[in-house]
């Protein structure tokens, strides 16, 4: 009997030696990192430097030769158009009031009066195109609730009424400036008839805008020939914003696209439009040395000034243009997708282990990507796989660092 128990006994302990022994050499589970398939929103966006530019720039120079007084005005300064008085120019040579003077200022005039003009023109051009765009615009909002125009129809009525608003600005800041320097013109053709001045008299440049200065170029006194550049004037509530793409990323950007506005060093960020994808490129060469070809895109702000007032003319911002954006849609991490015989992959954990699954993949937005095909909402899946994880292998999610 004793013995029965002691054959018993190191039966069981043998026993109990090879279930150790066996779960000794079981593979181990691999620690991975685990994602999680979603509903969710998705952007798809373009992601370049870009920097702020005021739109239209006024650069303030010497209608007429003379001695040029010192400007008191420094950058940053405000200006009002017709009352600031930018600089002031005393005769200093006789040639003010000789027979060429007088042709060439009246050549001046002549000029003048042409671009005064051609702008007005080109303001009449953009008032219609105003109407029109306020036409469709109109109709296209009452049309909307009753969906008898689609959403696209709409938001394109709405850029065109935006870029008609935007000619319509511009054409009238022409005529503006265009008057002025016809103005400035017929008073240099003035002072150089009359007789009836002293070399004392003083020629005024009053401001053509409202805005501020963005730079001087001549501050001290000192003699003057007539288009020397005195002073650049702009305003900054006529911001917009210059961002240089990859010409294969230009041409994925649609009219009217939306541009995020970040780190501009205000606290918060900014939203613009897309007005202008630029027909021309340039070359330029990365930080790596290597050539690309480039593309500017304009975007304008749809902030208000209010909310940017700190902004000034070529300051830094990241950009980000979205060129695809949906609000629900089956994504998962990008870094749990790879190629796998020509096809798109993942390792779906099932039950503890790793399982090569195909997947239809559609947009990626380079963090996130979107599932058409081969995943449910819920499911986990291998993040950033290595060369240690294959089908049927075992996987164990890795603790949380903290």
């Amino acid at each position: 009997m004793k013995l029965l128990r002691r054959i018993l006994l190191y039966g069981l302990l043998a026993a109990a030696a090879a279930a150790l022994l066996l779960y000794a050499f079981l593979p181990v589970p691999i620690e991975v990192d685990v994602a999680s398939v979603s509903l969710g929103p998705l952007q798809v966006t373009v992601n370049e430097d870009g920097k702020t530019r005021i739109r239209e720039r006024y650069s303030v120079s010497a209608p007429l030769a003379g001695e040029l007084l010192r400007v008191d005005l420094h950058a940053g300064d405000s200006v009002r158009a017709g009352e600031t008085i930018l600089a002031m120019i005393e005769p200093s040579d006789p040639s003010l009031l000789d027979a060429r003077s007088q042709a060439e200022a009246g050549a001046r005039v002549s000029a003048a009066e042409a671009r005064f003009s051609h702008t007005q023109a080109q303001l009449d051009r953009a008032l219609a195109g105003y109407s029109f765009a306020h036409k469709e615009h109109a109709r296209a909002e009452k049309l909307l609730p009753a969906n008898a125009v689609s959403q696209a129809e709409y938001e394109k009525a709405e850029h065109l009424l935006r870029t008609a608003t935007e000619d319509k600005r511009v054409g009238e800041f022409a005529v503006q400036i265009a008057r002025y320097e016809l103005e400035q013109a017929k008073a240099a053709a003035r002072r150089t008839r009359g007789p009836e001045h002293t070399e004392q008299d003083r020629f005024e440049i009053r401001s053509p805008i409202n805005g501020e200065v963005l730079r001087v170029f001549q501050e001290s006194s000192g003699p003057i020939s007539p288009g020397t550049q005195i002073m650049e004037l702009g305003d900054r509530g006529n911001l917009e914003v210059e961002i240089d793409v990859l010409s294969s990323d230009a041409v994925r950007i649609p009219p009217g696209a939306k541009v995020h506005l970040e780190h501009s060093g205000l606290p918060h960020p900014l939203v613009a439009r897309v007005r202008l994808i630029e027909p021309q490129g340039y070359m330029k060469v990365s930080a790596l040395g290597v050539e690309e070809q480039r593309v500017n895109v304009i975007a304008d702000f749809t902030d208000a000034p209010e909310v940017r007032q700190r902004l000034g003319d070529a300051y830094r911002v990241d950009a980000r243009v979205v060129i695809w954006e949906a609000e629900k849609v089956l994504k998962v991490n990008a870094g749990a997708i790879f190629r796998y015989d020509g096809d798109w992959a993942v390792y779906e954990i099932v039950d503890g282990r790793a399982a090569l699954t195909k997947v239809e993949v559609g947009q990626s937005s380079g963090l996130e990507t979107e599932i058409v095909k081969g995943l449910q909402p819920g499911d986990q899946v291998v993040a950033y796989p290595s060369d240690q994880i294959s089908d049927g292998v075992r996987v164990t999610s890795r603790p949380t660092r903290r």
